[in-house]
């Protein structure tokens, strides 16, 4: 079949043809923007999951939903080695400027303007040990008007955030409508950060205020989040964003290909899920090499077989095998062990087998190298910090990556 026709799209954040078995996530945050739009109380809202579920599709799909509301908002990328403060300033300053043409009073927008270039301007103090902010830090924001003064720069994060926000919800009631900051990786924030925005949140829900925060981040991001304020818990609402069921995988190959007259084979969709297990982008990835592989419609699980090694080798360089050349030689053979202990082998919906990771207790990883388990702390660590595995119960590691273990399982030691 053409190539050029091809509708599956596996990359990062891309947006899939057809958003499929997601519309559960969409409705709930519309009833969240209806409800705040009347006045009535909300919580920010929180998605976790594992890498290559959609989070990131996901959070820009709810961002339209904000933007068609007439909603001001902004985004950002948490970053392990940057502090909040500048990438939260940019976002805002984007927020306010999709608001500011229905502001009746112009002055009112200079006067949150100076807010937000005292707020970015007011790095980490030096002294006491603290070194001046890194040079890309020091954001200079398009801003003509000039910094204000006793407001939001006290250097003190978590006191300047909850007035930044306080004040960029007021313009936004100003013009009877919100702000929503999405915010991707989420779990990459630092501790001081993490505690500055929980903050910021739990004041703004306590005030009724037209401002929230959507999140997104790795399975252990609620964990994160309780370790800064354990009020945590209660403050955001939390959706598990997971792979897709039977019915919604098969859409999200049907329906793309029924709008350039391709049909699939029952037998083939069969297929197809038992080797892309449901998540996203395997979707997407085994999707595209298979119609690229296909002669003729309808598509047959032979076209399935034949294209499959192609994913699976895209796959291994461009979603494992990166991932896995970021990993010290330390580091490589705790993941090893963790792939030995994790497999667990579970049916699918398509009637195959699909290998799932469990996580492992990282005493028996210990055991299985033969090490004491403190020895191995700054090589988990190491992992976590590169985001390849997680802690999500204490004293257990698991893969962000679904099917790594299975990857390294088929490597030579």
């Amino acid at each position: 079949m053409d190539p050029v026709r091809n509708p599956y799209a596996p990359g990062a954040g891309q947006r899939p043809p057809e958003l499929a078995g997601r519309g559960r996530e969409l409705d709930v945050f519309d009833i969240v923007l209806e409800r705040i739009a009347r006045g009535r109380p909300e919580r920010s809202l929180m998605l976790t999951g594992l890498r290559g579920v959609g989070k990131t599709v996901l959070l820009n799909t709810l961002r339209s939903q904000a933007i068609n509301r007439l909603w001001g908002s902004g985004k950002i990328e948490a970053r392990p080695d940057q502090s909040l403060r500048r990438p939260i300033a940019a976002a805002l300053h984007m927020a306010v400027r999709e608001l500011a043409p229905r502001h009746r009073a112009p002055e009112r927008i200079d006067a949150f303007l100076g807010v937000l270039k005292a707020f970015a301007q007011r790095g980490a103090p030096t002294g006491q040990g603290r070194s001046a902010p890194k040079l890309r830090d020091r954001w200079q924001p398009g801003i003509d008007v000039p910094a204000a003064s006793g407001r939001a720069d006290s250097g003190d994060i978590e006191i300047d955030l909850v007035e930044l926000l306080t004040d960029a919800a007021s313009v936004a009631s100003d013009v009877g409508t919100g702000v929503a900051i999405f915010i991707d990786e989420m779990q990459d924030l630092g501790p001081e950060d993490v505690s500055a925005l929980c903050a910021a949140c739990h004041e703004l829900s306590q005030l009724g205020a037209p401002l929230i925060v959507v999140g997104a981040g790795l399975p252990h991001l609620p964990a994160v989040l309780s370790a800064a304020k354990s009020y945590s818990e209660r403050l955001f609402r939390y959706q598990r964003i997971d792979r897709l069921d039977r019915i919604a995988a098969d859409h999200a190959l049907c329906a793309p290909a029924e709008r350039e007259d391709v049909e699939y084979e029952a037998k083939a969709l069969d297929l197809l899920y038992e080797k892309s297990g449901g998540y996203p982008y395997f979707v997407q990835a085994y999707g595209k090499a298979t119609w690229d592989h296909a002669p003729r419609s309808p598509i047959t699980p032979a076209d399935v077989r034949v294209a499959a090694p192609e994913a699976e080798a895209e796959l291994a360089v461009g979603f494992f095998g990166s991932r896995f050349e970021r990993a010290t030689p330390a580091e490589r053979e705790y993941m090893r062990a963790m792939a030995t202990l994790s497999l667990v082998e579970g049916e699918t919906d398509g009637g195959g087998r699909d290998d799932m990771d469990a996580a492992v207790p990282t005493a028996e990883i210990a055991r299985a190298l033969g090490r004491k388990p403190a020895s191995l702390s700054p090589a988990r660590d190491a992992l976590i910090k590169k985001g390849l595995i997680y802690s999500g119960e204490r004293g257990t590691v698991a893969f962000t990556v679904p099917h790594f273990g299975r990857y390294l399982r088929t490597q030579p030691a």
